[in-house]
């Protein structure tokens, strides 16, 4: 389910700090755990090389999403994940799905993608939130890169624009204004989002 539609014309708010915006880990943590930690059980940690998702193994433990060695850009990209994951994939290791390496075959790279549009957009959105700059990713550097890099930029672009318009789902919807509201950046998302747009779009080819 999706929230009501968020509006495009936003109230400015006051930043919590008027000097230039530092992007801490530890503050993504606080946020998240202070969100979720009990109407969910889950926290978020800092992790090692590679991210996980480790869910809760017995009653009154706490679920973990897991972001590698404390990239701020990484953590976005897990709580994207986890907001994504339904109820009964929140219940098991990294969701249950598997997770092909680098190298991947053409036919894998392009599932590969179509799984990725969601949770890229979602995380491009948290960036924007909090002042922060997304890299999209097509994660296939030993293989033969993107089956489709153009495409694959345009719907996640695509993506970005229906949640804009239509809500983001609810939890997504609950973390994504809490970044707005903590980094003070909600009447500025639509225009960095714009911004964003030429750096992150493919250039349209010139007619003749």
């Amino acid at each position: 389910s999706v929230t009501a539609k968020f509006p495009l014309e936003l109230p400015a708010l006051k930043s919590h700090n008027s000097q230039p915006m530092k992007h801490n880990p530890d503050d993504l943590i606080m946020l998240f755990n202070d969100l979720f930690r009990e109407s969910h059980r889950t926290i978020l940690v800092r992790g090692g090389d590679e991210p996980e998702y480790l869910p809760a193994s017995k009653p009154g433990e706490l679920a973990q999403v897991v972001f590698a060695r404390g990239f701020f850009a990484s953590a976005l990209h897990e709580i994207a994940h986890w907001c994504i994951a339904g109820e009964h994939r929140r219940t098991l290791y990294d969701y249950g799905y598997w997770y092909c390496p680098d190298g991947r075959t053409p036919e894998q790279q392009r599932a590969f993608e179509q799984v990725e549009i969601q949770p890229q957009a979602m995380e491009w959105l948290f960036a924007l939130a909090a002042g922060s700059r997304f890299h999209i990713s097509v994660d296939n550097l030993a293989g033969d890169g993107a089956a489709d890099e153009q495409t694959f930029r345009r719907r996640v672009n695509d993506q970005v624009a229906d949640y804009l318009g239509k809500g983001l789902p609810h939890r997504a919807q609950q973390f994504f204004e809490t970044l707005a509201d903590f980094y003070g950046t909600r009447d500025q998302i639509q225009n960095h989002w714009q911004q964003d747009q030429h750096r992150i779009l493919p250039a349209e080819p010139e007619h003749a």
